[in-house]
């Protein structure tokens, strides 16, 4: 099966940046670069023109940065996709484009290979976060968010609330037909995600949330 071509807009102050990434992703027949964009303000008018299927945003450029540009873009051309490029691991930075309708964020030093599989994965309607910023992001998200519990997964609710109760991670499995090891894997995740960092502490947090009584 033919993979479907993705249309791509590169927004970058910065033309031998442009010129390196129209490099990296033409060299991928479903990759096609089909405007470029030196500020903002171009971006948007060319995004609305050219209705490409990914737009790779510089997050700071002048004019108009690339958080507004992608706030707008998104609400004008709602199936064009935003993956911002960034040489900044702030999680300020990653937050606001995120908020702004960005799908994805990358470092500009990151290898090419990931530049691909970043586009690709927006394309697809996809989230994409580059690793070396997912802790900040995590971290960030920790500190803005209404409710901790928000953070967890509808599985991993179900297993911090058996965990709570007392149970091991053998009784766990058995209940959710899980593999040992997959419990252990949620656990973990669960004190990650919710900073903590004894069974104690955990038992706690389930009965401060009502999830015990």
């Amino acid at each position: 099966m033919t993979r479907k071509t993705i249309r791509i807009l590169l927004a970058d102050d910065h033309s031998l940046v442009r010129q390196g990434f129209r490099r990296i992703l033409e060299a991928h027949p479903d990759l096609e670069i089909v405007g470029e964009a030196a500020n903002g303000r171009e971006a948007m008018e060319k995004a609305g023109r050219l209705q490409p299927d990914v737009v790779v945003m510089d997050v700071a450029m002048p004019e108009l940065n690339g958080i507004e540009a992608t706030r707008r873009i998104c609400e004008s051309s709602p199936r064009t996709r935003v993956l911002a490029l960034s040489m900044h691991r702030d999680s300020v930075y990653v937050r606001e484009i995120l908020r702004a309708g960005a799908r994805g964020y990358l470092l500009k030093d990151a290898f090419d290979a990931d530049l691909v599989s970043a586009v690709r994965a927006v394309a697809r309607g996809e989230g994409y976060i580059a690793s070396a910023v997912a802790d900040c992001v995590l971290a960030d998200y920790r500190q803005h968010v209404s409710d901790p519990v928000d953070l967890l997964t509808a599985r991993e609710r179900e297993v911090l609330q058996l965990i709570a109760e007392g149970k091991t991670n053998k009784e766990i499995a058995s209940l959710l037909n899980l593999s040992v090891y997959t419990v252990d894997a949620h656990r973990g995740r669960i004190m990650e995600k919710l900073n903590l960092h004894s069974a104690g502490e955990l038992v706690r947090f389930a009965l401060r949330k009502g999830i015990i009584d």
